[in-house]
């Protein structure tokens, strides 16, 4: 359709079937589905008309496939007196049924391409089974492991998560969303600021000025947007004292205005009531009206609007011409789709029994399983020796636990176990011995006294260790983020046999890793890897793949840092201050300052050696920009991936600003011995910042480029921005 057809289909629609367009309910309110009239539990409260029904724009959680997509839409085109399909919604997270790494791994993957392919093919899986949208990429910049939906995120740094916002939009969305009928509609989460829930406790509040925002958290959606990104969704966080669903400021001002903004504004799920308890809407009604005017065009499982904005229409409260607008974005976004053309769209039932976990699909997320491990420790004892005697002990040795939370339409039963990944690779099933040693919080002497004989009788213990899938994700926030007390016991007990320990961790968060850091001779923090999780491990441990991940957040040396993160400002009263008194100074008492492992941070199998750092010229300017060179050869004598890091320093602003800033990184493949040149371009773009008055632009001055490894292990290399 053009804009003109679309204008005459939103010109024939009722007030009614207008409203109605901007309701999305879950599909046991759709006839055609298989949960079909099972409104129970939070659903249960909903009373919603069937006339309401009949004129819903969207539905959410499409799981059931093909056939329950092309049923439900064939009902509601039955019935619908003007034939607007509906949209499908869902949470295609990291994986539709091929599950991929969680976000916070494919982050330490630092692979842009890799993610564009993981979010490419579950779009192929959710699009054959009828979805039409996904409510992802997740761009919340992350500082507190406490939060359970860190492991949504890609991490710390506004760049990098930036990065991936825009390699998961182009993977989602390809570049003709109504031709190509693999793919699906994106919409970037959650807007805005969500990561900084105080005390990383879930639907918190959080309140920063507007420089931090603009500085740290919003460029991540920016990019998002920029990528062409069509749809974003409200946060249920208070914005500067202001539930983000009714915030004017935000979501008109900024979001619509300043950026230009134009696509469908989605609420969370019953972020529009959530705003009685938030204190500002007394009733239903006022909720209502405050979403609308804040642009937001679609109330996700609540019936404010449908229940109330007529009245308020009527009356002359409201505007319809708000309703319109949303409307339109609405049928906008349909038309893009191409489903007035096709409502059923690249849905097909023979088709999805081909491709939905297809040998390929699987080979993929393998592959980005390996590249989002990161080895954080190796003493020697890795890569394993297949000649050697394995115990594999803890509760992941023999656990389906490894998609993580948001892969609810996974399979566990399909799921590849630690302990099939490492017998694939043994010479001989005899050399590889599992016992649970206990479950993920509680244990028996039993489980204990099996672990103990198994690891006795080995010549090397692998621990499989971590966090059951619920205690992160959603709702998953822990103010102690060790490894539960009993897996921390079992460490001990294995220490005590003075066998080699390889500790492989499966968790949705960085954790606080003493009790697990001293006991083992090498740690492999696989994260929730996935379908493929055990075969990717498997590789890794026995050297048939060469580790290459780099964290994409801090691990704190203790939950008492947090927030902890590499890009902090400094204090007038520095750790190290020549002139301050040792005991005066911005410190802890009792611990670091620092983290245990820093931003950017991962080992390899092989060594690599960074030399002859080189700047072309120690002044810059807004037309002549700078080259940074660096050396680096692998060292060791196995072939590696180095990921190179650029971060600068602006040394005075006109506001205080981080230690450092990554700015570029570039991967590496190397062979024993082999050196490259890598080079890095600084422009005056790359030194902007938002000033006190929200300007953004550089200042002339001091510079220093650093270039590393990681964050904390670099080269400093001084330079000035002058004037033309």
């Amino acid at each position: 359709m053009n804009s003109q057809k679309l204008t005459s289909l939103l010109n024939e629609m009722t007030l009614d079937e207008k409203i109605a367009q901007l309701l999305q309910l879950a599909t046991p309110f759709f006839e055609g589905s298989k949960d079909e009239g099972q409104i129970t539990g939070p659903l249960a409260s909903m009373n919603i008309s069937d006339e309401n029904i009949i004129n819903t724009g969207s539905v959410l959680g499409a799981s059931g496939g093909a056939k329950e997509a092309i049923n439900i839409q064939k009902a509601h085109l039955k019935k619908n007196r003007l034939g607007i399909p509906l949209l499908f919604m869902a949470d295609v997270i990291h994986g539709y049924k091929t599950i991929f790494p969680v976000p916070l791994a494919i982050g330490c993957s630092w692979d842009l391409d890799k993610a564009q392919q993981s979010a490419e093919i579950a779009a192929k899986e959710a699009a054959v089974a009828g979805v039409h949208v996904t409510f992802s990429p997740m761009v919340d910049l992350v500082r507190d492991p406490r939060w359970g939906r860190v492991m949504e995120s890609t991490g710390e740094d506004p760049f990098l998560n930036g990065e991936f916002a825009k390699a998961f939009v182009r993977g989602f969305q390809g570049k003709d969303l109504k031709h190509n009928t693999d793919s699906v509609a994106a919409c970037v989460k959650h807007f805005a600021a969500y990561g900084a829930a105080e005390g990383g406790r879930d639907y918190n509040t959080v309140n920063m000025s507007e420089r931090q925002l603009r500085e740290s958290y919003l460029p991540a959606y920016k990019a998002a947007l920029d990528e062409g990104c069509e749809m974003v969704m409200t946060a249920f966080n208070t914005v500067d004292g202001i539930p983000a669903t009714g915030n004017v400021k935000l979501m008109r001002d900024l979001l619509r205005e300043e950026w230009g903004f134009d696509g469908v504004l989605i609420s969370d799920w019953g972020a529009v009531k959530e705003m009685i308890p938030h204190g500002v809407a007394e009733d239903e009604a006022e909720a209502a009206y405050k979403a609308i005017q804040a642009g937001v065009d679609i109330e996700m499982m609540t019936s404010c609007y449908v229940d109330h904005l007529k009245k308020q229409v009527e009356s002359g409260k409201v505007e319809e011409k708000l309703i319109d607008e949303s409307v339109m974005r609405i049928l906008t976004l349909k038309d893009k789709l191409g489903l007035f053309e096709n409502p059923f769209r690249g849905a097909d039932e023979a088709l999805e029994n081909e491709l939905v976990m297809s040998e390929d699909h699987r080979q993929a997320a393998r592959e980005l399983a390996v590249k989002s491990s990161v080895l954080l420790k190796n003493n020697g004892v890795l890569p394993i020796n297949r000649e050697k005697k394995i115990a594999l002990v803890g509760p992941f040795a023999q656990s389906g636990d490894v998609l993580g939370p948001w892969s609810f339409l996974g399979s566990k039963e399909k799921a590849v176990q630690l302990y099939d990944g490492l017998l694939a690779k043994m010479n001989s099933s005899l050399l590889l011995t599992a016992a649970k040693g206990c479950e993920i919080e509680t244990g028996t002497e039993e489980q204990l006294a099996e672990a103990v004989k198994a690891a006795k009788e080995a010549d090397l213990i692998v621990l499989a260790l971590g966090e059951a899938s619920e205690m992160s994700g959603e709702a998953g926030c822990r103010a102690d983020i060790r490894l539960p007390q009993i897996q921390l016991e079992l460490a001990a007990k294995m220490k005590e046999l003075d066998k080699p320990i390889v500790a492989v961790l499966f968790n949705g968060r960085p954790l606080d890793l003493h009790g697990i850091w001293e006991e083992s001779d090498a740690i492999l923090e696989a994260w929730y890897p996935g379908t493929e999780g055990g075969n990717a491990i498997g590789d890794i441990l026995f050297g048939d793949a060469n580790p290459s991940g780099k964290l994409a957040m801090s691990f704190p040396h203790s939950v008492g840092q947090v927030p902890v993160y590499y890009n902090h400002f400094n204090t007038g009263r520095p750790q190290g201050a020549p002139d301050a008194q040792e005991r005066y100074v911005s410190q802890y008492l009792d611990i670091p300052n620092e983290p245990l492992l820093p931003f950017g941070y991962g080992l390899s199998y092989t060594s690599f050696a960074y030399s002859n750092e080189t700047l072309s010229d120690v002044t810059m300017t807004a037309t002549k920009p700078l080259t940074v060179s660096v050396e680096v050869q692998n060292s060791g004598s196995m072939a590696g991936e180095e990921i190179v890091q650029l971060y600068i320093r602006d040394i005075s602003g006109e506001v205080v600003r981080p230690m450092k800033e990554l700015k570029s990184f570039k991967k590496l493949s190397l062979q024993p011995g082999e050196k490259a040149t890598v080079e890095f371009e600084i422009t005056e773009e790359m030194l902007r910042y938002h000033h006190a008055d929200l300007s953004f632009k550089s200042d002339i001055g001091k510079f220093i480029a650093f270039v590393g490894p990681n964050s904390r292990d670099t080269v400093e290399m001084a330079f000035e921005l002058v004037n033309e």
